[in-house]
């Protein structure tokens, strides 16, 4: 088994801490500060309780454990061997908890996935990413949102989604990189092998407990009418926002509400939790996930390859994890990469990028 110490007691007087607060006068006066809190408790007791659960369901397998000695059963022994296996798993799962220990990691997150060099390819590439954090997000019953949307022939030029749900960032947060395919392209009439790379930029969307100072000046704003179906669903105003922050140069945008207001809401939210990553990478000296952004959509730089053809593989080059069933994880079975990286984050073990070894 692996995982970090969980102090059971410091979760418990956390969760009094907060509960005391909600019965303090005026408590509901700030409903956004109010639904954050009681937002706190809830995630906090779905990390205590399957522990305390955990605990005593191990102490009355160590009794049916001496009792299956003493006794022989073998059909006794069996129960304890799968009761066992049951509760290993649990563990397992209970303890990638531990490692979404950051300020936000159990924040909401925007997920940006941009096409890189390749035209159609490179676009049906975004797509079919798009595609599989979709189905891993419905699989953890995550809420989405699209935000931003630049259709291409084939697919996405670029695609920007809001997931909400317990952690949505901490989970995603090791999917920033540049993401490969290799494959026989379906627009390459003499079926030639394809080598595609698409951005994926993952960033916490904030709440108001988190600061994060934008001037005036220093922000540059366009409107422009977003784009959509014709006829009668063609939007007659400049709704779409698009911010650009001088200093850094960070632009982003958001064109899915018919209210321009409710774009602006969107489109700072977005710069926000930008900002929040690119200040706290310059604060720690630590710039590997701001640098993400600035590699080039191409090979070497990868940090994750799904091979189609000659063969079937879906290789994680940081952690060296990888596993043969493709259309399973482009189906959004996701977990296995996402808690292999944050297990080898956690044990401070080096983290490589393209080693070339599936390359043919």
């Amino acid at each position: 088994m692996s995982g970090g110490v969980f102090d059971v007691a410091a979760i418990e007087a956390k969760i009094a801490e907060k509960e005391e607060q909600t019965g303090a006068a005026g408590f509901w006066d700030d409903p956004k500060k109010a639904e954050r809190v009681m937002s706190d408790i809830r995630m906090l007791k779905n990390r205590v309780e399957p522990w305390k659960e955990l605990i005593a369901a191990i102490d009355d397998l160590e009794a049916t454990y001496e009792l299956a000695e003493e006794s022989g059963d073998d059909e006794l022994v069996a129960e304890v061997e799968k009761s066992y296996n049951d509760m290993k798993a649990k563990y397992e799962k209970q303890s990638l908890l531990n490692l979404l220990s950051d300020e936000v990691d159990k924040n909401d997150a925007f997920v940006t996935i941009h096409a890189g060099a390749g035209g159609t390819e490179a676009c049906d590439w975004a797509s079919m990413l798009y595609r599989m954090y979709v189905h891993w997000a419905e699989r953890k019953g995550y809420k989405l949102e699209t935000v931003d949307v630049l259709e291409a022939e084939g697919g996405y030029k670029s695609i920007t989604l809001q997931v909400s749900g317990d952690y949505a960032y901490g989970y995603l947060k090791g999917e920033a990189g540049i993401h490969r395919l290799v494959r026989i392209s379906p627009f390459d009439a003499n079926a030639r092998r394809h080598t595609s790379f698409t951005s994926v930029y993952v960033f916490p969307v904030l709440d108001d407990s988190i600061e994060v100072e934008i001037r005036p000046e220093d922000l540059r704003v366009d409107t422009y009418r977003s784009g959509g179906a014709g006829g009668q669903h063609v939007n007659k105003t400049d709704s779409a926002v698009r911010f650009t922050h001088i200093p850094t140069g960070i632009v982003v945008a958001c064109q899915t509400e018919r209210s321009q207001q409710m774009n602006r809401q969107t489109a700072m939210s977005m710069l926000k939790a930008r900002l929040y990553e690119y200040y706290k990478a310059e604060k720690e000296k630590e710039n590997s996930k701001f640098a993400q952004e600035k590699k080039d959509i191409s090979w070497g730089n990868q940090i994750r390859s799904y091979v189609f053809q000659p063969y079937t593989m879906v290789k994680d080059h940081r952690t060296k994890f990888s596993v043969g069933n493709i259309q399973a994880v482009m189906d959004g079975d996701l977990d296995p990469f996402i808690e292999s990286y944050l297990s080898a984050k956690w044990k401070g073990l080096p983290m490589g990028t393209d080693d070339g070894d599936d390359e043919v």
